[in-house]
C-alpha cells in the first residue's frame, strides 16, 4: 500500500454536503468526485495499487468507512478513496480490494497520516504483503485478499526489476539510491502500478547505508 495525500474535495461536493436530505447517492458529480480522487492518488488503486481510471467502468469510489454503518461519513472527502473494480462480478475467491471488502472495516486507512500505512506493511520476495500487526495481516489477507495470486505475480514482477537494477549496479552507493526512489516517486503524474513495493525495498537499503 501506498499513503495518499488528500487534496481539496471538489466544491461541488462541498456544494451538495450543505444542501437538504444531501447523501452519496443523490451526488451528481461522481465523475468529478473520480477524477479528483484518481489525480490525487497518481492513477493507482487504494489498496492493490493496480492502475485505476476516472471512469466508472474503470474504478469504483471506495468508502473506507461504510455507508450503511457510518452513514456520517458517506460525503466525507477525507472518507473517500479511489479503488479498482477488484474482480467484481467474479466468484468470491477471486475479488479483492473494496469488492471483497464490502461493509468490512479496516484497521489502517492510507489516507489518513496518523496510521502511516507504508511503516505498516512489508513484501516478501515471492510478492506476498504482510504486517507484522496480526489483526491487519489478517484483513489483507481475508477482507482485501491483496495475496490474490494475480496481485502477487504484479508485485514480485516489480521487485524482481529492482533487485535485477541492484545486482548489475552493486554495491550501490547511497545518492544511486535515493536517485532510483526519486525516479519510482516521480515529482508529477501517474506512478507505475505497484511502484511502491520497490520504493519500500529501496528505502530499507537506504536506512542501511550511511
Amino acid at each position: 500500500m501506498r499513503a495518499i495525500a488528500k487534496g481539496r474535495q471538489p466544491p461541488s461536493l462541498t456544494t451538495h454536503r450543505r444542501s437538504p436530505h444531501a447523501d452519496y447517492d443523490n451526488y451528481r458529480h461522481k465523475h468529478v468526485l473520480r477524477r479528483a480522487l484518481v489525480s490525487e492518488q497518481r492513477g493507482l488503486c487504494c489498496y492493490c495499487m493496480g492502475p485505476i481510471e476516472p471512469d466508472a467502468s474503470a474504478m469504483k469510489i471506495e468508502h473506507w468507512l461504510c455507508q450503511e454503518r457510518y452513514p456520517g461519513e458517506q460525503l466525507n472527502y477525507r472518507n473517500l478513496l479511489g479503488a479498482c473494480l477488484g474482480g467484481e462480478g467474479q466468484p468470491q475467491p477471486k475479488q479483492h480490494c473494496d469488492t471483497r471488502k464490502g461493509n468490512r472495516d479496516l484497521l489502517w486507512n492510507p489516507a489518513e497520516p496518523a496510521h502511516a500505512i507504508e511503516a505498516r506493511v512489508r513484501y516478501e520476495l515471492d510478492g506476498t504483503i504482510r504486517s507484522d500487526d496480526a489483526t491487519f495481516d489478517n484483513q489483507l489477507d481475508r477482507v482485501l485478499n491483496l495475496n490474490l495470486a494475480e496481485l502477487k505475480a504484479h508485485r514480485k514482477g516489480v521487485l524482481d526489476a529492482v533487485l535485477l537494477w541492484w545486482r548489475r549496479h552493486g554495491p550501490v552507493p547511497r545518492h544511486r539510491i535515493e536517485r532510483e526512489v526519486r525516479r519510482y516517486e516521480s515529482a508529477h503524474g501517474r506512478l507505475t502500478p505497484y511502484c511502491q513495493v520497490a520504493v519500500w525495498w529501496l528505502n530499507r537499503r537506504l536506512a542501511r547505508v550511511r
